[in-house]
């Protein structure tokens, strides 16, 4: 296995189980809808993974477009959401051919840390011709620099407890230790930045930007930012 997205397209162990896999969902759905601006919108999430809880974000908006590079990934959202007409899947390649200035709110959530810097700043671009100038993008899970995997532990186990799932966290967090998942974050990394250095990217990539007071999710010690497009850039 030689990066996340061959990691993500497979079997892994990143949920302590279905209970823990789905609350994730469905809190991001949760707080995603708390950022579409009108029944009207039309909702890109970017680089969106499972994305279970879909449906919920669909109900809140005109079109909710799933974006997501892993090929078996997408079947799967494909086959999930098949039914729902308020929901469209794309490929990453496939958004540079959509019609610019065409989305309201563009989310991007724990994807950053696995992309290099260079496929960011590639990202930005996309996100920045596709919002309407009124649009809104909201970058999510951003790790920082003085933040180590401990607050990561810390977090999943407050988020175990408190909704009963901690004897599967435990379990959990022992399989992910001897994982592939524990090998790709020695061997590729993941990318992690200051506020002051996302808050840079994204006025280079042409949008003005500030930090969120809360994160989405359901980890505390990482970053969300919301921003939007600056005009004549």
């Amino acid at each position: 296995m030689d990066d996340w997205i061959d990691y993500y397209d497979s079997t892994h162990t990143i949920y302590a189980s279905k209970l823990h896999r789905d609350l994730h969902f469905q809190g991001i759905a949760r707080d995603i809808v708390g950022y579409i601006p009108s029944p009207d919108a039309v909702v890109l999430d970017y680089s969106c993974g499972e994305a279970l809880s879909a449906g919920k974000v669909a109900d809140a908006c005109m079109t909710l477009i799933l974006a997501e590079p892993a090929p078996g990934v997408r079947g799967r959202l494909i086959a999930r959401f098949a039914p729902n007409t308020k929901i469209r899947v794309r490929s990453l390649d496939e958004l540079r051919n959509m019609q610019e200035a065409s989305v309201d709110l563009v989310v991007m959530n724990s994807v950053a840390q696995y992309m290099s810097a260079s496929e960011f700043d590639a990202a930005l671009a996309v996100i920045r011709r596709l919002l309407k100038p009124s649009g809104k993008f909201v970058l999510g899970d951003i790790l920082q620099p003085e933040v180590g995997m401990g607050r990561d532990v810390l977090a999943l186990l407050r988020f175990a407890a408190r909704d009963g799932f901690l004897k599967d966290a435990l379990v959990g967090l022992v399989a992910t230790a001897l994982s592939d998942y524990r090998q790709l974050r020695t061997k590729v990394g993941l990318q992690r930045y200051s506020e002051a250095d996302i808050l840079a990217r994204l006025k280079k990539a042409g949008f003005s930007a500030v930090r969120a007071p809360k994160n989405i999710g359901h980890n505390p010690w990482r970053m969300t930012f919301v921003a939007r497009p600056v005009s004549g850039t």
